[in-house]
């Protein structure tokens, strides 16, 4: 009996063991994410890691997948790296094992605020909570798009856990944005195309959306029906030509008119003080209209008061800019967003964001445009802001347009494609375009001549940068201005004239072959 009990002891210990030993092993190694706080334009992030198992774990690597528009600005207690989305902490190069039981830490600060929450988070390549690979995301709600003649633009709301996308048209995957917005280009005019969008993350791509339809609108041929080319046109400023005059000696369809501003308060007027109407600025219009063009306002600019921070919330801005909309029927605004008081605001940029989603959803085919400032690299960093929280807002932006002069350049063409190839990294990274995909959605507002820094854009220079512009499918060129599109070799730099050597309106000529 004794040998019995001893026995049956020992047997017992061993299976007490063993399941001592699986629920540890079961815990496994975890990570868990708190946000510390948040101060509305950026927040702390913190993540224990923490060891379940019996044996000592010699290293761990934990990837969080941010919601689009948000990125990492510092990191400690661990070493960080990134790739579009995806940030990944390893232990410091000081760490050791991490012993059975025990918990780690480590922090970071990111931006914008108001963090919603990680879309995926992955220990050791599966799950945070220790188990399996995760759970693919659900099937995407709200998709809804809107036509031009050879585009739609498609917005759906987002689906939780997801970190990237897929866009179906008639069945065909036609792109992978990490955002809730997709502009398909390329397409037949009046064709009615099936769209459905899919969520994906670490663990595998979930259902697909329902369907929808969405039919293009009749193509209006040549630039009549397109803002790609239109250079900027003032009639405050710079003896101002006449615009069918230019028209008829270049080609040029489409014209950017400078510049509306506030007159007061949330209310638009050319200058801050001649009306939409009756103005030498609408009579120029009303010629355009007549002789077979269109314009695109340029709302803000450099100096003057601006409707941004004048209207105190999104709905007022939009409204404002509704009103300019209204009073021409325009297919396309733009936003040229610089200085203090605007590109460098915040929560300026924010309300011209949400104030342009706005917009786009109250006048379905409208083209929205921002225009502002680079350095010879690519965007600055509020040119970076700008475009990530465009994708975490919504904006569902067409086209981001670089002004590349004024920027200390020493050769404008070769600085001029440095800054584009720079937005182009920013946009694919940011919406998960391809190359092709971000161009599109691509402009270059150059200035002919002299510019304020004494830099040379020639003629022949204009055309290289036309040609380049072209031969990549950028959507929208433009310059400063056709006032200065006259020659005056030595003049400097003034406003009815480019400062060089040049046929009239030969700048004009080149950009309406783009």
């Amino acid at each position: 009996m004794k040998r019995i009990s001893l026995a049956i002891a020992a047997i017992t210990a061993v299976v007490v063991a063993l399941l001592t030993a699986q629920a540890a092993n079961a815990a496994g190694v975890t990570a868990a994410f708190t946000k510390v706080s948040d101060w509305g334009s950026g927040f702390e992030g913190k993540v224990t890691v923490t060891n379940g198992t019996t044996s000592s774990l010699s290293t761990w690597s934990v990837a969080l997948d941010f919601p689009s528009g948000y990125t990492v600005s510092s990191a400690w207690d661990a070493t960080h790296t990134s790739s579009g989305q995806t940030h990944t902490f390893t232990p410091p190069s000081w760490a050791g094992p991490l012993a059975p039981g025990a918990s780690v830490s480590f922090g970071f600060n990111g931006s914008p605020g108001n963090f919603p929450g990680l879309a995926a988070c992955r220990l050791n390549g599966g799950s945070c909570s220790g188990g399996g690979g995760g759970t693919v995301p659900g099937a995407p709600t709200g998709l809804s798009g809107t036509a031009s003649s050879s585009s739609v633009s498609l917005n759906w709301s987002a689906t939780s856990g997801a970190t990237s996308y897929s866009v179906y048209r008639n069945g065909t995957k036609v792109g992978s944005p990490t955002g809730t917005s997709y502009t398909d280009s390329g397409l037949s005019a009046n064709t009615t195309y099936s769209y459905q969008v899919s969520a994906s993350n670490s663990a595998g791509e979930g259902l697909k959306s329902g369907s929808i339809s969405v039919k293009t609108t009749t193509g209006g041929g040549g630039n009549t029906g397109s803002a790609k080319a239109a250079p900027y046109l003032y009639m405050g400023w710079g003896d101002p030509p006449s615009p069918t005059t230019v028209m008829n000696a270049t080609g040029i369809k489409w014209f950017t008119m400078a510049f509306i501003l506030s007159s007061g308060g949330c209310n638009p007027a050319w200058d801050g003080s001649r009306p939409l109407q009756g103005s030498a600025d609408a009579s120029a219009i009303a010629a355009i209209h007549a002789a077979g063009g269109d314009v695109v306002p340029s709302i803000g600019g450099w100096q003057g008061n601006k409707l941004g921070p004048n209207c105190s919330t999104p709905e007022a801005l939009a409204g404002a800019y509704q009103q300019v909309i209204s009073a021409y029927g325009l297919k396309a605004i733009d936003v040229d967003i610089e200085n203090t008081d605007e590109f460098e605001n915040e929560a300026v940029q924010d309300r011209i964001l949400n104030a342009l989603k706005i917009v786009k959803q109250n006048n379905p085919g409208i083209q929205t445009i921002l225009t502002f400032g680079t350095s010879t690299t690519g965007p600055n960093y509020y040119g970076n802001r700008l475009i990530e929280r465009s994708a975490a807002l919504g904006a569902n932006i067409d086209i981001f347009t670089l002004m590349p002069f004024d920027f200390g350049s020493s050769n404008i063409y070769n600085d001029t494609v440095g800054a584009s190839q720079g937005l182009n990294n920013k946009l694919k990274a940011t919406f998960g375009w391809s190359t092709a995909e971000a161009y599109a959605h691509q402009g270059i507002s150059g200035m002919n001549g002299l510019s304020d820094q004494q830099e040379m854009t020639t003629t022949a220079t204009w055309q290289n940068i036309t040609n380049w512009a072209k031969s990549n499918g950028l959507g929208r060129l433009a310059f400063w201005s056709v006032n200065r599109d006259r020659g005056c070799a030595g003049g400097g730099v003034v406003s009815n004239c480019s400062g060089i050597a040049q046929p009239d309106w030969e700048f004009t000529r080149i950009t309406a072959g783009f």
